[in-house]
Order: structure tokens, then C-alpha cells, then sequence
């Protein structure tokens, strides 16, 4: 018999009462939306930190991810307000209060303008002074090595078949190529150029400077036998010098060759002897001075900026010998005075 009240019953005669209802599925929702405010938070706070390295590869990545791409930094066209095709930078007064509009100077008294004012000159006569000494004492380093050059060159006979020069790209050694390095329209060297060589390369090999060779023709309008023109000519030759000299302990790594044509004429084309001294391969012993240092060299180099003969190292020794006698002699050298009477008549 069973009983009203809509009781239900399941199997073992126990009570089966119904589902129960979750009350907490919002809690899901809530903790996806705390996550993804946690992680804006995250990306706001690493962006805080203004560094624009990371800041383009953020926007850069952002922009591939949602495939576009990124007009971070550039001219590029782009959705924000302000973006335009350039960029204008705009230069800061250093000694300017943001926000007063003033420049750095506009609001200083004329004592204080004045000092400043001195303050950049003695800064300029500093690096001035420092350049000076600089491009000085590289002037005698590269006399130095002329010595060295000319030492090889005269104990192989072939010192006066070179001329040196100081200009502000190093130590130039011109090496006269009419029929002693090479025969006319070629570029292959003749058994002077070798000697003349091979005197160079065991000192050239020592040094830490680069090396740059230089083939030069003269100006005559006579047409190359064997190539185009003279450009295909004196780079040949310059070439050539190059393998030779790293075929005898120059490292290559260290040398270039250059052809100028006829562009760059040792004397004036009018002088007679331009036929031949204007037809020289030059290997120039580069600085490393950097180019503000570099352009004071030959006011530092005095008359050795001008083409001259190799002095030796006996020679150079025997030079300041004698300069140093002259000024002991002028410093020891009595001072006498003379005086004179005048006797004057009247009438």
C-alpha cells in the first residue's frame, strides 16, 4: 500500500531526492575575468617602464598578432591621430627650464653670459691644443718609419727611385714607375720595381697600419696598348703591387689598391717632368688617426709635407746633432755691447 505526499523511492527502498542545483558557476566566470585584468595589469606595468626597445618589439608584436603591420617608429601611414608620413626632432636647450619658454642663455645676467661664453672657448683651445699634439707626435712616428724605409732602400741601392711626402691620409712613398717598375701600357713588374719591393715589404710587414697603393698615370693622351683606358691601367698596376707585397709578408688583410687614372697629378701637368713623375704607383701609410686629428698633419709635418728625398736614420741622427750644436752655441755665445760717443760742436 503506499502513501500519498508524491514521496518517490529508488531501489533498496531509500528516499531519492533531487539534483542538486550549483549555486557557484559564477565564480567561474569571475575568476576568467580577474585572470584577464591580472594580465593587462602585467602588460601596463612592463610598459611603464618607458624603454623604447622594448616597446617597439611590444607593438611589433601586437601588430603581427592581429596581422598588421607595425607603423611603431616609422613614417608609415597609421590609425592614430598625429601620424604622419615624417618625423621632426626638435632640439632642446640643455640649459633650458621646460616650460618657462626661455633658452638656456635668454635669462642670465652678462657676467654669467660672458662665462660661458669663455667657458666653451677654453674647451675649444683644449681640444684644439690636444689635437695638435696628437697629429705631432703621429707626424714624428711616421717620419720615424720614412727612416726605417729609407735605411732598406739605400742598402739596396734603389733609394733614389722614391720620393716621400706627410699628407693628412699617413706616409706616402711615390715609387716613379717610368720603365724602372713598369714598362709602358703594362703592369707587370720589371726586376727594378721588385727590388725597390722588396726593400719595402720587410719593414711595411711590421707595421700595424693599413696600406693603401695607389696606381697613377701621367697625362698623356696616348691610347693604352693592352687595356681600355688608363683607369683599367694604373688599377692594374696598383694590383699588381698589392700581390707582390702580399706575396713578402704583408698581410692582405692590411692592403688595397686604387686606380686613379690620371685624376690626381703629382706636379702640374705642364711641368716637363710630369711625363714621368706623374706616372708612380704611391704607397701610402694610412693613420689611424680619426679625421680631425688627421687634417693637421702636414702643418705638423712642416717641410716634410712637401715632396722630398728619404732621410736615412744616420742621416736624421746627424741632423739633430748638428741642430742641437747650434742652438748650445747660440745660447752660449757672449753678449757684447758697444757704445759710441757723439761729441757735438756749436757754433
Amino acid at each position: 500500500m503506499s502513501s500519498g505526499g508524491g514521496g518517490k523511492r529508488r531501489k533498496g527502498g531509500h528516499e531519492e531526492h533531487e539534483e542538486h542545483v550549483n549555486h557557484e558557476r559564477w565564480l567561474v566566470s569571475y575568476a576568467d575575468m580577474l585572470t584577464l585584468l591580472f594580465v593587462l595589469f602585467v602588460v601596463l606595468y612592463s610598459m611603464s617602464d618607458v624603454n623604447m626597445k622594448k616597446f617597439a618589439q611590444l607593438a611589433s608584436g601586437l601588430s603581427k598578432g592581429f596581422g598588421a603591420e607595425s607603423a611603431a617608429f616609422s613614417g608609415s601611414a597609421s590609425t592614430l591621430d598625429g601620424a604622419g608620413q615624417s618625423s621632426e626632432i626638435v632640439q632642446i636647450d640643455p640649459g633650458a627650464n621646460p616650460g618657462d619658454g626661455k633658452t638656456g642663455t635668454s635669462n642670465m645676467t652678462e657676467a654669467q653670459k660672458a662665462a660661458v661664453k669663455a667657458a666653451i672657448q677654453a674647451e675649444d683651445r683644449q681640444k684644439t691644443s690636444s689635437n695638435a699634439q696628437a697629429a705631432s707626435k703621429e707626424a714624428e712616428a711616421l717620419k720615424n718609419v720614412e727612416n726605417k724605409l729609407s735605411d732598406a732602400l739605400a742598402k739596396a741601392g734603389q733609394l733614389n727611385n722614391v720620393k716621400f711626402t706627410i699628407d693628412k691620409r699617413g706616409l706616402v712613398v711615390t715609387i716613379v714607375t717610368n720603365e724602372v717598375v713598369f714598362a709602358g701600357n703594362r703592369a707587370d713588374l720589371q726586376s727594378g720595381g721588385k727590388k725597390i719591393l722588396n726593400a719595402l715589404a720587410p719593414t711595411l710587414s711590421k707595421l700595424k697600419n693599413n696600406i693603401e697603393v695607389d696606381g697613377n698615370t701621367n697625362q698623356l693622351k696616348a691610347a693604352t696598348t693592352y687595356y681600355p683606358s688608363g683607369w683599367e691601367l694604373s688599377a692594374a698596376r696598383a694590383s699588381t703591387t698589392v700581390r707582390y707585397l702580399t706575396g713578402h709578408g704583408v698581410a692582405k688583410d692590411r692592403l688595397s689598391a686604387v686606380g686613379f687614372s690620371d685624376t690626381k697629378p703629382l706636379i702640374s701637368p705642364s711641368d716637363p717632368r710630369s711625363i714621368t713623375m706623374n706616372r708612380r704607383v704611391d704607397v701610402v701609410v694610412l693613420t689611424t688617426l680619426p679625421a680631425d686629428q688627421a687634417a693637421l698633419l702636414p702643418a705638423a709635418a712642416g717641410s716634410d709635407a712637401d715632396l722630398h728625398s728619404g732621410q736615412t736614420t744616420a742621416q736624421a741622427a746627424a741632423l739633430e746633432k748638428a741642430v742641437e750644436q747650434a742652438n748650445t752655441a747660440s745660447t752660449e755665445a757672449p753678449t757684447t755691447t758697444s757704445t759710441s760717443s757723439t761729441t757735438t760742436t756749436t757754433n
